[in-house]
């Protein structure tokens, strides 16, 4: 497929940090337009002018994604503006670390907020115009923790299951309609991601790390392409493909035993 987004408009969630920023300036670099959507205004500012000197145009809307009416109000007012979005990246989530049973459930709740609605109501908001107008491409954001079970993330590894199952779904529907649905799986990738999680990175994860840029490339690489999805990095995809010949019980325990220290 290979088709240009230059002069197209797409709008990156988490646009803040981490993989927001590769994505936004991966996409500058092909021309692309951007709106920049994450809670905080003053790093999408700072983004925003470095990739204006690329001569893209650049929006910037700080809004809370796990708020519903946020999400509309961001929506509407993009329409009321003209400003018609042809690439959705859904980049925004975060992860939770710990046992279930003794994790905060408010911490859960925001995670699955984020990580399962916000990306499926936005993508139901932004859908109808691109159908409408015969072309779109909506890049989801999930991991290899969605291709097995996960002690310790059991939340988010359930999370970014549906992430993969509703892409791989989703882009069989649209078929036909000029639209594209994209799902990039990236593994441990160099973002403040543990940080926000609690965890300390395991050997596992350090091996196997990746930098923000090469995920963002290969993953803007595969939705050029017309692929329905991806995993980054040759380690990372032999890993996650690999649990499809194990028991789901053995494969949660091999997962359990690398997120150990």
């Amino acid at each position: 497929m290979n088709t240009s987004l230059e002069g197209r408009m797409a709008l990156v969630t988490g646009a803040s940090g981490g993989l927001g920023v590769a994505f936004a300036r991966e996409l500058a670099r092909g021309g692309c337009h951007l709106v920049l959507v994450a809670r905080s205004d003053a790093p999408m500012q700072q983004l925003a002018s470095e990739l204006r000197s690329l001569g893209v145009v650049v929006h910037v809307r700080p809004t809370d994604l796990a708020d519903a009416t946020a999400r509309q109000t961001l929506a509407a007012s993009l329409a009321a503006e003209g400003v018609a979005v042809d690439v959705l990246v859904n980049n925004a989530g975060f992860g939770v670390f710990g046992a279930f049973a003794t994790t905060d459930w408010s911490r859960l709740e925001a995670m699955l907020a984020l990580d399962v609605v916000a990306l499926s109501h936005l993508t139901r908001l932004f859908l109808p115009a691109m159908r409408e107008r015969g072309f779109g491409r909506v890049l989801q954001v999930a991991s290899t923790a969605a291709f097995q079970p996960t002690p310790g993330y059991a939340a988010y590894a359930a999370a970014k299951s549906y992430v993969l199952a509703f892409s791989h779904a989703l882009d069989v529907e649209l078929r036909g309609s000029g639209v594209r649905c994209t799902v990039v799986s990236p593994g441990v990738t160099d973002t403040g991601f543990f940080e926000v999680s609690g965890q300390r990175a395991t050997w596992y994860q350090q091996w196997t790390r990746m930098q923000a840029p090469a995920v963002a490339r290969r993953g803007v690489e595969a939705m050029l392409a017309g692929r329905s999805g991806t995993v980054t990095g040759w380690a990372n995809a032999l890993l996650a493909h690999s649990t499809r010949l194990l028991p789901r019980r053995l494969s949660a325990r091999v997962a359990g035993w690398l997120m150990r220290n």
